[in-house]
C-alpha cells in the first residue's frame, strides 16, 4: 500500500537520494549526460530543493518499508521568471546545465503561457520519477492527480509540465492535459552538424503540456 503526501522538509535528502539513482533515466539527462546514477549532481540538486520549498510536491510512499516509491516535484512558476533563469545561466559553465535549461527556457519563454491564458502564476509539475522497482503500477498517474488537487488547493488556474519522455506525456494526456508546444528533440544540432540532443526510442520529442484549472 502507498501513501501520498505533500514532501516534507524532513525528507529531502531522501528524495534527492531517490532521484540520483533514477533520475539519471530521464531522456534528456541521458542525452547529454548531465547527472550520473548514484554520484552528486549539484547544479540539478539545487534546482529540486528550490523547488521541494514551494511546499506543493508529492512523495508516494511505501507503507511497508517507508521507501519512497515515486516523487512528483511540483513548483509555482510566475511571470518573468524565465527571463531571470536565462540571465543566470549566463554564469554557469556547465555546458550540459545549459543545454538541458537552455532548452526548457527557449522552449517557453517562446510560448508565454502567462499572457496567453491571463495568469500571474502557474503550477509545474518540474519532475516526475517512479523507482524502478514500483514501475507500471499507476504511481505516475496518480502523483499527477494528487499534484492537480495541490494546485487546486492553492488556487492555480493552470498546471504544465515540461514532458520530455514519452512516458510523462502519455500519462499528462490521460489526465487530459493539451499539447502546447512540441519539440523534435534531432533537429538541434552543433556546429560540426552532429546531434546536441541524442536521445534513444521512443523518446523523441519534448512537449510542453498543460491544463486549465476551471
Amino acid at each position: 500500500m502507498l501513501d501520498y503526501v505533500v514532501i516534507p522538509p524532513t525528507r529531502f535528502d531522501a528524495v534527492i537520494d531517490h532521484l540520483r539513482i533514477n533520475f539519471p533515466d530521464e531522456p534528456l539527462n541521458a542525452s547529454v549526460g548531465l547527472c550520473l546514477h548514484g554520484i552528486p549532481c549539484p547544479l540539478l540538486e539545487h534546482h529540486d530543493l528550490k523547488t521541494m520549498e514551494d511546499g506543493f510536491s508529492i512523495m508516494a510512499i511505501d507503507k511497508e518499508n517507508e521507501k519512497i516509491a515515486g516523487v512528483a516535484l511540483n513548483g509555482a512558476s510566475k511571470k518573468g521568471e524565465t527571463e531571470k533563469s536565462i540571465e543566470e545561466m549566463k554564469d554557469i559553465d556547465n555546458l550540459q546545465y545549459r543545454r538541458i535549461f537552455g532548452l526548457l527556457n527557449e522552449v517557453n519563454l517562446e510560448l508565454d503561457l502567462f499572457s496567453k491564458y491571463n495568469v500571474d502564476k502557474i503550477f509545474e509539475v518540474r519532475i516526475l520519477s517512479v523507482d524502478a522497482a514500483y514501475r507500471g503500477k499507476g504511481i505516475a498517474k496518480e502523483l499527477f492527480t494528487q499534484s492537480e488537487a495541490v494546485a487546486r488547493k492553492n488556487g492555480f488556474k493552470l498546471m504544465k509540465t515540461d514532458a520530455t519522455s514519452l512516458f510523462t506525456q502519455k500519462v499528462a494526456e490521460s489526465q487530459e492535459f493539451w499539447v502546447e508546444k512540441s519539440v523534435n528533440y534531432h533537429d538541434y544540432k552543433d556546429e560540426q552538424g552532429r546531434k546536441i540532443y541524442d536521445t534513444r526510442p521512443p523518446h523523441f520529442h519534448y512537449k510542453v503540456m498543460a491544463k486549465k484549472l476551471e
